[in-house]
């Protein structure tokens, strides 16, 4: 049988083509059976209230940053999306005098113009708001020296590098609503992939690159940074690849409920849980990581029931 068409955007491949079965089986979870995906290299973890929630997020940081030393330099890869925990990870820095002399710190992606990755300088700029939201604020003689910020670029020569010289102890990042992670979005269907997606193996060997943004990943970013501004977001953008993803000793995926909704964080979760993997749901491909966590705020988990409005 083949794979019926999307019903978002019937030139890609999304996560409306699976199987119905699964689709229905993700919709009827409820946080008990969240938590009880969790399996050797997957593990589900809820967090009651939001302060708790943005706090252990903040944490990831302070603990892979500790590990650093002059000859084991360490680092982590960094999302926008959420933003919650960058302040958190500032005033943390501060409080306990953590010098980051020998941490590194890598963007995941960043938005890309007339094919260059978008100046600092622009309103929705991921480098900018790293920046703003947490370096700015360490205080100078703890913050990493500059060199040890790595934020990738349409030429991806040096980000990619960067990840071979220094270890990599924790890729953190969200859920997009077409359950990618950073903008590992799934492909058109077009030319090789008219019938089927990527198989996850020719996903994984993907490296940073620019990338050609799923409608719905306009929209989702429209909503949430430029209050549904669709013609300001750009179509296309630099994004950190699996093969750097792999390179990262954990991937921790932080679910607050307000960037993909209930039906998302359960289908993702159920797929990495269960071992299937399929590139119309990038997320998916991470069944395939040794070491993945998910954790979630339990008000935002809610239920997959109709509700009109």
């Amino acid at each position: 049988m083949p794979r019926p068409l999307s019903t978002i955007a019937p030139q890609w491949w999304d996560y409306t083509t699976l199987d119905a079965e699964l689709l229905a089986d993700a919709a009827k979870l409820t946080a008990r059976d969240l938590e009880q995906l969790s399996r050797p290299g997957f593990e589900v973890v809820l967090y009651d209230t939001l302060e708790e929630f943005f706090l252990a997020e903040a944490l990831e940081y302070i603990t892979a940053w500790r590990q650093a030393t002059p000859d084991n330099p360490v680092g982590l890869c960094g999302p926008i999306g959420p933003t919650e925990q960058l302040p958190l990870v500032a005033q943390l820095v501060n409080a306990l005098g953590l010098k980051l002399h020998d941490a590194h710190f890598w963007g995941m992606d960043e938005w890309a113009i007339d094919g260059r990755e978008a100046p600092p300088d622009h309103p929705l700029s991921f480098e900018r708001a790293d920046r703003e939201l947490c370096f700015d604020r360490i205080e100078r003689d703890l913050v990493m020296p500059d060199a040890n910020l790595h934020f990738p670029a349409a030429d991806a020569t040096v980000y990619e590098a960067s990840w071979s010289a220094v270890r990599c102890a924790l890729m953190q990042g969200g859920q997009g609503e077409v359950k990618h992670w950073a903008f590992n979005d799934p492909p058109r269907r077009e030319g090789a992939y008219v019938d089927a997606p990527p198989t996850p193996a020719e996903y994984r060997a993907l490296g940073t690159r620019v990338v050609e943004l799923h409608p719905l990943t306009l929209i989702q970013n429209a909503r949430t940074s430029g209050a549904g501004n669709i013609p300001l977001v750009p179509r296309n953008a630099v994004t950190v690849g699996p093969q750097q993803t792999w390179m990262a000793e954990q991937v921790s995926i932080w679910h607050p409920g307000h960037h993909d909704n209930p039906f998302g964080i359960r289908l993702s979760a159920l797929m990495i849980s269960k071992g299937v993997a399929d590139a119309s749901l990038p997320m998916s491909l991470l069944a395939d990581h040794p070491n993945v966590k998910f954790s979630y705020w339990r008000g935002g988990i809610k239920s997959c029931d109709t509700e009109m409005h």
